[in-house]
């Protein structure tokens, strides 16, 4: 492999920021319709947690790098009908919403689960097994439109994992991984399934692309939305099958549609696009979903910035280190913090629980800039009110940064 292309760490940090949409420049002032389809046909995919401790997670990748934008915007684009629907859900990285291009690239997943391939086990054997219900359930569809799980469903449901769903619910799950239904709305979180042909455009459902050539799609997207990266690394991001990636990249290396190139103190070779500019710097601030494509792939985040993060949503609260939902703090090319945030929409407040900081620690520009995105999360969030809970140290320079921006308002 040609030794010639070679980053140093901070130059591939530099290329993953600016390929993620962090600029550093200030974001506008008005965000439009237009900058929300930018950033997400730049990013690819924007990953959907039922979690909803601060804000669903779908909306907070755009919020860090745009700023306060209204979250309509996003939904007029994933839900609504007609010409302003821009995205579509699909499994992606995990439970995605998607560009309506990538639509194409991802009919051979659909294909493959209607095999009972790349799906859960118990999915695929329920696609087997249970075909009855789930052409009842298909012609139901067929002959009302748009509705969810709850309005099919011939047993209450129960909150709980996915095996104690409905087997309607079951069904449904079925037909929209093998790709005969798709999300046409939301009621609240719950998912509205349709015919695809009633909410993806002709134009986009007939175009045709081969298995082969929609993977090798995939991984340029994701080059292009990394900056730089290891196979595992352009894989993941679409979650592609090891097989399939590691042939369809040598293929895109052969044609010179990807470079192969290495980054410092990496253990694997890495890949980029072709003539790769380094920004000379990236100043950007910002808090970061723990779903944030930035960070989503966390042995990656370990080798680019040194940060080693686990969700602890599912820990238990007494063997919890950091806190239940906690946010990465990105600052000048550096993850520099951890906040555990609450949305505590009863008393109009934004709840910081916890303030860690990452050596060397913040300075004071530093804790500035943490404090300015935290009031503008607050406001964002239609929150009066920052409340610190934290006892640590740094909560205490926090406060004190926190008053000079309470005193300007």
């Amino acid at each position: 492999m040609p030794a010639d292309l070679c980053f140093s760490l901070k130059q591939a940090r530099r290329l993953a920021l600016a390929a993620q949409g962090f600029s550093g420049r200030q974001p506008p002032t008005l965000v439009k319709a237009s900058h929300v389809n930018r950033l997400i046909e730049r990013l690819g995919v924007l990953q959907i947690d039922s979690v909803n401790a601060l804000v669903r997670s779908h909306y907070l990748p755009l919020f860090s790098r745009l700023g306060q934008y209204s979250p309509v915007l996003l939904e007029h684009a994933a839900w609504s009908q007609g010409r302003r629907r821009s995205l579509f859900e699909y499994w992606g990285h995990e439970a995605s919403l998607l560009p309506m291009a990538l639509y194409p690239l991802l009919r051979w997943r659909m294909a493959r689960a209607q095999q009972g391939q790349g799906i859960y086990a118990q999915m695929a054997r329920f696609g087997r097994e249970q075909q009855a219900v789930i052409q009842r359930v298909l012609k139901t569809v067929v002959q009302q439109g748009a509705l969810g799980a709850g309005s099919l469903s011939t047993r209450e449901e129960r909150a709980g994992p996915w095996w104690d769903w409905s087997d309607e619910k079951h069904a449904l799950e079925w037909l929209f991984a093998a790709g005969l239904v798709t999300v046409a709305g939301r009621r609240g979180f719950e998912r509205l399934y349709d015919l695809p042909e009633r909410v993806i455009p002709d134009a986009i459902l007939n175009t045709q692309v081969s298995e082969a050539e929609a993977q090798r799609g995939l991984l340029l997207h994701s080059a292009t939305a990394l900056g730089v990266g290891t196979e595992k690394d352009l894989r993941d991001y679409f979650r592609l099958d090891p097989a399939d990636s590691r042939i369809r990249v040598a293929e895109l290396v052969e044609a010179g549609q990807l470079l192969n190139c290495r980054v410092q103190d990496w253990k694997q070779p890495a890949y980029c696009l072709p003539a790769p500019t380094v920004p000379r710097k990236v100043p950007a601030s910002a808090l970061l979903s723990p779903f944030d494509s930035l960070i989503w792939e966390r042995s990656r985040t370990e080798r680019l910035f040194d940060f080693r993060y686990r969700l602890e949503i599912y820990t238990p609260q007494h063997k919890r280190v950091y806190g239940y939902y906690v946010l990465p703090f990105l600052h000048n090319e550096c993850i520099a913090a951890r906040v555990d945030l609450r949305a505590e929409r009863a008393h109009s407040r934004l709840a910081v629980h916890a303030v860690h900081e990452e050596a060397p620690g913040l300075d004071e520009e530093g804790m500035q800039a943490l404090a300015v995105n935290l009031r503008q999360m607050a406001d964002w969030l239609g929150l009066q009110q920052v409340q610190l809970n934290c006892q640590r140290p740094s909560a205490d320079r926090l406060r004190s940064a926190m008053i000079g921006l309470d005193v300007g308002r």
